[in-house]
């Protein structure tokens, strides 16, 4: 009886036929109610407990069909499935150690000099956010610095707001980088040593303006001589071997998948068993640790959030921006898609942004929708509100008790998104040339 009544619910607010307009508006208020639950995180709560009744609502309401939800679900089953492989990854990783192990070495390397710490975060924020994706920048190496940097005595602003920056524009090189290229890597058609290939140019030139901007905006913090509080820091710890041939093997592992048509999550998933194997085994981390590693509240989040997402799309707003993007994969087209979408990514995030846009892009070719990927990744160091990956950084910062200014923030994106994304957007479309 309570499936019948469900059905005659469902079938009575279906009777309420939406038209376009109601279902459009319904569904961007539903978007930015999930989007405003993300950001504020009231009590902790998750993500995903204002999204997934969301996406039930625009479904039981009309605002999109069970076909069309069910199919975006399907489409976004295996980027889920990779991202509950990473995170799980990058924890064990973790608790392996390579992060102390990252902390010691930057901290060896700056030698009491915060220039060479800010070098040093750079060269490590950039190959992690690269490898073990983003999350892993944000989460895992952001305390990091924070500890070094105090240990050292020197001014942490300048080397966290570092780790924040990366998290967007180093997150550019692989597919598994970042969900949003994961997504654009789908639609591209291409394979992982293609998209790597045409991508490492503008990962290797936005993040060196990155860092030219970084050494001018920080100049008061980042004083020539070493700093008179540098204390030892004590033996170096033991190298994690382990950790680092299952990560090297991983994106082995991705290389081949790809070669064979094999979805890259069956490859994350495989190294993330070997490593949860190790560590259950030696009992360093517990059965419900690494369930919580994977973050499942997100995890429904971004699966919600495509379903609304949808039907956003589906109600109008794919039209309006089809007029926006530019047509063709010549270098003004590009540079237009990157623009819109970065633009786009601060006014509802990168995720629904990419979300929106690529199969808008896609059409036009591989040009254009690796421009969208750069607006996305880039253009999100201009506000807070730009990516989860920065909210999750100043959650981050302020459980530290440092004090982050928005206009400070605001600021530096100013100085960085448009020269770095434009420039990168340039060697885009040299590669394309080229590769």
């Amino acid at each position: 009886m309570g499936g019948r009544a469900l059905n005659r619910h469902l079938t009575v607010l279906r009777s309420f036929a939406l038209n376009t307009p109601l279902a459009e508006i319904l569904s961007v208020a539903l978007l930015v109610a999930s989007l405003a639950w993300a950001v504020l995180r009231p009590a902790g709560r998750s993500e995903a407990f204002v999204a997934v009744p969301a996406a039930v609502v625009a479904v039981g309401l009309g605002a999109i069909s069970p076909g069309h939800a069910l199919a975006e679900a399907e489409r976004l089953g295996p980027v889920v499935g990779f991202l509950a492989a990473v995170l799980v990854l990058a924890h064990l990783c973790d608790v392996e150690g390579l992060f102390t192990a990252c902390g010691a070495w930057m901290a060896r390397r700056a030698a009491g000099r915060p220039r060479r710490l800010l070098t040093a975060v750079f060269v490590l924020a950039s190959v992690i956010t690269a490898v073990l994706s983003l999350d892993a920048t944000v989460v895992l190496l952001t305390p990091v610095v924070f500890a070094t940097a105090a240990r050292m005595g020197v001014r942490s602003k300048p080397h966290v707001y570092a780790c924040a920056h990366l998290s967007n524009t180093a997150s550019l090189l692989l597919p598994v980088s970042n969900l949003t290229n994961l997504l654009a890597f789908t639609a591209s058609g291409l394979s992982f040593t293609r998209f790597a290939a045409l991508m490492a140019l503008p990962w290797l030139v936005a993040v060196s303006l990155e860092y030219a901007v970084f050494r001018r905006f920080f100049a008061d913090d980042l004083p020539a001589e070493p700093s008179d509080a540098v204390s030892d820091a004590g033996p170096a710890p033991e190298l994690p071997l382990f950790a680092l041939v299952t990560v090297g093997c991983t994106l082995a592992g991705f290389v081949v998948a790809s070669a064979l048509g094999i979805e890259p999550a069956w490859a994350a998933l495989a190294g993330a068993l070997v490593m949860a194997g190790r560590a259950l085994a030696r009992r360093r981390v517990t059965p419900v640790a690494v369930m919580r590693s994977a973050a499942p509240g997100f995890l429904a989040f971004v699966l919600a959030l495509g379903i609304v997402v949808r039907a956003v799309v589906d109600n109008g707003l794919a039209e309006a921006l089809r007029h926006a993007l530019p047509d063709g994969s010549g270098l003004l087209a590009l540079l237009g898609a990157a623009a819109v979408a970065a633009v786009l990514a601060n006014l509802i995030n990168n995720l629904p942004a990419v979300l929106v846009l690529v199969p808008l892009a896609a059409p036009a070719g591989t040009g254009a929708v690796l421009a969208v990927l750069l607006g996305v990744n880039i253009g999100p160091n201009l506000t807070y509100a730009g990516s989860l990956a920065t909210l999750l950084w100043r959650r981050v910062v302020q459980e530290r008790a440092e004090h982050v200014e928005v206009g400070e923030f605001t600021r530096l994106g100013l100085l960085t998104v448009p020269v770095t994304l434009g420039a990168a957007v340039v060697a885009l479309w040299v590669s394309l040339q080229v590769v």
